[in-house]
């Protein structure tokens, strides 16, 4: 071994601390890097990387099997326009129904003899497909309680079939629900009708959406008239899944500076820490013939060793934790599995041990720089008057003896003390940022669902009308609403009914829910302007206004059923259905198109202090005759990509947090290391092991609180940037309320969080302090 190589080795050995706050803190930016780049590959257009995969179909198309026979169908693969094509397909509609009660939404059942022939090869998730009539494959994530092995019944079919679940599958062309043998589809149809045929197309040119409507346009000419029912273009399919993945981008890119910074400065601190504690050493190195660049090599690998070995392990451990959250993720996109890709460990290995040599070489220049004379002639402990000023205050504050000795330490080290400070301000800039991501994502939850009511009657989740269509108030809308006022404890109340329109300057239909009495207190979050107050009044979601080109105080006209309906939108509303296609008006909007328009749902709020179970239960008997019920208002489970951003969220904070810990233990390291002289005076003076203990954790107090008081508003600025990113990146504004969520008594704190962090990182080295022994810190130099 080469004397550059037995003083590296030597250098990790004796500075086992600093070693392995580099091997930890390279550990844990890199699992971050291989989680976040891995996310970011995943969030780099998974959609297409999926429909590539599986073939997608540009053109999904539903026929009525009573209009139009299996041959003809097969013969519109040869439409102008079409590439390649696969079915027909047998389908049904089906609500299923569990073993154990439990009623689902209607389903699109295809009937499909395997996965993975020709266009839109399925791909399985669990379990397999199926194999005989009984069973079903149920696309995963469609609806949660349909899982592996659940039995589920159609009691309103012929028979009353019973399907058990035996495998979860996507598709990227979202094309069904469920799949069956195709001779269990008869079995699904009900008694009297045809059913459904499905035709999957690949188009010449799918790029716009003009191209897929001149394609649709071939198929639907070259079969018998009105033997179309419905059609889906993979666009549409696209735009939806690209919205939920942009989320990510602005989240991921926020802690990444974060790791990256925080990374930058723990190892140039300890890097900068090493040579200024080893200046003598330094000295002797070049006094027995060490060039100046051979002492920066000999610092540089100092780094480099535990480095590499923190980064190996950060990769392994970036693997492990990238399973679940890339399996997460892959539910969150409706795309297949993911898995860490090849490139993404080289670009971070390579990258984290480039950041760690520049970093090192950058600190370790002024020891290279250093005069011999001076090295030799520099001892390890500052200036004796450096900082006096602060000791002196210290004595005189009415505080105990090591209580003062620890407050002006930091004015004894400045640059070290500013060092430590910077690192605790980025580990509060991640928890401030982490609590408010954590909040504003729960707002946006709670304003999506429309949920503020008590009480609903006909509605099977929650939210507004989403629900089946047998699930739908059917019952006298007026006879209704007089049980409701003569409940007691009824406080307020709305109705809600549905129906589908178009509107001028805009492809596609879209909902309108048009309202019976005031719904504004009903968790309809407004992003400008107001709620309607009266007829020919509208609010519409942010993507509505973005695909019509309006504004909030332009008009509209809603084609509904042949009649122009004239609405003035008047508010902006947070709302995420339905790729926000949707109108919010009052009922009476629509009376002149649609007089027999009947409400579907109607949801309560009680008064004060009444017992809503209680309510429930008296409502129903007055509601029973009538042929509904009332429920208690159920609870959201929540969204698979709000979940998956709080764990990302709980997991990069949780690192972040320890990395700024091992800043501050680093620098506490040092200092103590290089005052041990003094803490054997102390001891000899009769100071006790607490006594230590108390004036080492004081030491770090004011850089604690100091890091705190900063970090704290620029978490929040941090967090009004992405929240606002988020939502844009999504095709949404967000209000306010979803933005400004601190309060007073939470900022403060968190700022005391940038104290626990100092506290947490210096308990360590105090230990270490109390436990040296007096006459062994005495001999020390």
């Amino acid at each position: 071994m080469t004397a550059l190589g037995r003083v590296v080795r030597s250098g990790v050995g004796r500075r086992r601390v600093q070693s392995l706050v580099i091997g930890l803190t390279m550990m844990m930016a890199v699992t971050a890097s291989v989680l976040g780049g891995s996310l970011l590959v995943a969030s780099s257009a998974p959609f297409d990387h999926a429909f590539g995969k599986q073939h997608g179909a540009h053109l999904s198309v539903q026929f009525d099997a009573s209009r139009a026979t299996a041959a003809q169908l097969s013969a519109s693969a040869d439409a102008a326009g079409v590439a390649d094509a696969s079915g027909p397909f047998r389908t049904a509609t089906v609500t299923p129904h569990t073993d154990e009660g439990i009623d689902g939404l209607p389903m699109t059942v295809v009937g499909r003899s395997g996965p993975g022939a020709g266009i839109d090869q399925v791909a399985l998730t669990e379990g397999r497909w199926a194999r005989r009539p009984g069973e079903i494959v149920v696309s995963d994530g469609s609806q949660p309680f349909l899982g592996l092995g659940r039995r589920l019944t159609f009691p309103g079919l012929p028979g009353g079939p019973t399907l058990k679940v035996v495998g979860l599958a996507r598709s990227a062309s979202r094309t069904g629900d469920a799949w069956v043998v195709p001779s269990q589809i008869a079995a699904l149809t009900p008694k009297g009708r045809a059913g459904g045929y499905e035709m999957l197309y690949r188009l010449t040119t799918a790029d716009t959406a003009a191209q897929v409507v001149a394609g649709r346009r071939a198929v639907t000419a070259a079969v018998p008239v009105g033997a179309v029912t419905g059609a889906q273009s993979w666009l549409t399919v696209k735009k939806a899944a690209d919205r939920e993945t942009a989320l990510f981008v602005p989240f991921l890119l926020a802690f990444g500076i974060l790791g990256l910074v925080m990374s930058v400065l723990i190892v140039g601190n300890v890097v900068a820490g090493t040579v200024g504690a080893g200046l003598r050493r330094i000295g002797i190195l070049k006094a027995v013939g060490f060039t100046p660049l051979q002492v920066v090599r000999a610092y540089v690998g100092q780094a480099l060793i535990p480095a590499a070995i923190g980064t190996a392990l950060g990769v392994v451990a970036g693997h492990l934790a990238a399973v679940p959250v890339l399996s997460e993720t892959a539910n969150a996109y409706s795309t297949g599995r993911s898995a860490v890709e090849p490139w993404v460990d080289v670009a971070v290995i390579a990258g984290a041990l480039g950041v760690v040599t520049v970093t090192a070489w950058a600190a370790a220049w002024r020891a290279g720089r250093l005069r011999t004379v001076d090295a030799l002639a520099v001892g390890r402990t500052p200036s004796p008057g450096r900082g006096r000023w602060a000791a002196g205050l210290g004595a005189r504050l009415p505080l105990s003896r090591p209580v003062g000795l620890g407050l002006a330490r930091p004015f004894a080290r400045p640059a070290r003390a500013a060092a430590m400070c910077a690192t605790v301000v980025f580990g509060a800039v991640a928890v401030t940022f982490a609590v408010g991501l954590a909040s504003s994502l729960g707002e946006v939850m709670t304003a999506r669902e429309h949920n503020a009511a008590d009480v609903t009657i006909g509605v099977s989740g929650p939210g507004p009308v989403r629900m089946p269509a047998e699930k739908a108030v059917t019952a006298d809308p007026g006879a209704i609403v007089a049980a409701i006022n003569s409940q007691p404890g009824t406080g307020k109340y709305y109705g809600i009914a549905t129906t589908q329109a178009t509107v001028s300057g805009a492809a596609g239909s879209l909902s309108v829910f048009a309202f019976t009495g005031d719904a504004s207190w009903g968790g309809y979050e407004m992003v400008s302007g107001r709620w309607f107050a009266k007829s020919g009044e509208a609010v519409v979601p942010t993507p509505f206004l973005t695909a019509t080109g309006t504004e909030v105080g332009d008009t509209v006209v809603l084609n509904d059923h042949g009649s122009a309906v004239t609405v003035r939108v008047v508010g902006e509303v947070l709302d995420t259905h339905n790729q926000g296609m949707e109108v919010f008006t009052d009922r009476a909007t629509l009376t002149a198109a649609e007089p027999g328009l009947r409400v579907e749902s109607h949801h309560i709020a009680v008064k004060a202090g009444t017992d809503v179970p209680a309510y429930v239960h008296q409502l129903n008997a007055r509601l029973r005759p009538l042929g509904v019920t009332a429920e208690v208002r159920s609870t959201a489970d929540g969204s698979g990509t709000v979940a998956l951003l709080n764990a990302l969220t709980a997991m990069l904070t949780l690192m972040l947090v320890s990395v700024a810990g091992l800043g501050v233990l680093n620098g506490v390291v040092l200092d103590t290391r290089e005052r041990v002289r003094d803490l054997g005076v102390h001891k000899a003076l009769g100071m006790t092991p607490r006594q230590t203990v108390v004036m080492v954790v004081t030491s770090v107090v004011v850089t604690g609180l100091v890091g705190g008081a900063l970090g704290v508003p620029l978490g929040v600025a941090l967090h009004g940037w992405v929240m606002p990113a988020m939502g844009h990146s999504a095709g949404l504004n967000l209000p306010d309320s979803i933005i400004a969520v601190y309060r007073t008594p939470e900022l403060v704190l968190l700022a005391l969080g940038g104290l626990f962090i100092a506290v947490l990182g210096a308990l360590l080295p105090a230990g270490w302090a109390a436990r040296t022994r007096t006459a062994t810190a005495l001999r020390t130099e």
